[in-house]
C-alpha cells in the first residue's frame, strides 16, 4: 500500500477493496477495479478513534459516545475531511469513516499508522459477496495482495449502519 498498491482484506463487516486513503492514484485504482463513478464518496477505516480529528475538520462530541455504544460496526460521514485523497471524498467534502474493532483490520490499521479505504470487493451496482467465497474472480486477480486472514471463514458478514453527523450534532439515518 505505501507504493500504491490495492489489497483484498477481511474487515468488520464485509471484505473490503483497500489501499491507502492519503494517496489519490491509489483511490482512483478502486474506482476502476469496482468500474464506480467517481462521483460516489468511499468509506475509509482507522485502527483507533483518537485518530479521527487527523482526518475530520471537527469532530462533534457526540461522535465519540455514538462509536461507544454502537453495537454493530457503524459508518459516521462527517461534513469537513482533511487530510484525506480528495477522490474519496463526497461532493460537498464529506467523508465516511468506520473506527474498526475486528481483530485483523483493527492491527492492519495500527501497523499502516495511515488510514485505509475500505469499500465492498464488489463490482459497483453486483451484490456485496458476504464472505469470500462470493467475491469475482474479476475483483481477486485485479489485487496487488489478497490476505490470508479468514478466507475461509463461512459466516456471512454484512455492510454497516451508515449515518451522517452534522457539526451541530444533526443525525441522518442513511444505512440501518
Amino acid at each position: 500500500m505505501k507504493r500504491g498498491g490495492v489489497i483484498l482484506y477481511p474487515t468488520d463487516t464485509v471484505w473490503g477493496i483497500g489501499c491507502d486513503a492519503t494517496c489519490s492514484e491509489a483511490v482512483k485504482r478502486v474506482f476502476e477495479i469496482k468500474q464506480r463513478s467517481d462521483h460516489k464518496a468511499l468509506i475509509v477505516l482507522l485502527g483507533d478513534v483518537g485518530l479521527l480529528s487527523q482526518y475530520v475538520d471537527d469532530v462533534p462530541e457526540i461522535a465519540y459516545d455514538l462509536i461507544d455504544v454502537a453495537v454493530k460496526p457503524l459508518t459516521i460521514v462527517y461534513d469537513q475531511a482533511v487530510g484525506l485523497a480528495p477522490e474519496l471524498l463526497g461532493v460537498d467534502g464529506s467523508v465516511g469513516i468506520r473506527v474498526t474493532t475486528e481483530e485483523f483490520s483493527r492491527k492492519l490499521c495500527r501497523a499502516y499508522r495511515r488510514p485505509i479505504v475500505s469499500t465492498s470487493a464488489n463490482v459497483s451496482g453486483a451484490v456485496t459477496p458476504s464472505m469470500f467465497s462470493q467475491i469475482s474472480d474479476e475483483i481477486k486477480q485485479k489485487m496487488d495482495y489478497i490476505v490470508q486472514s479468514r478466507r475461509n471463514d463461512a459466516e456471512p458478514h454484512a455492510p454497516s449502519s451508515v449515518i451522517k453527523l452534522g457539526k451541530d450534532g444533526t443525525v441522518k439515518i442513511i444505512r440501518s
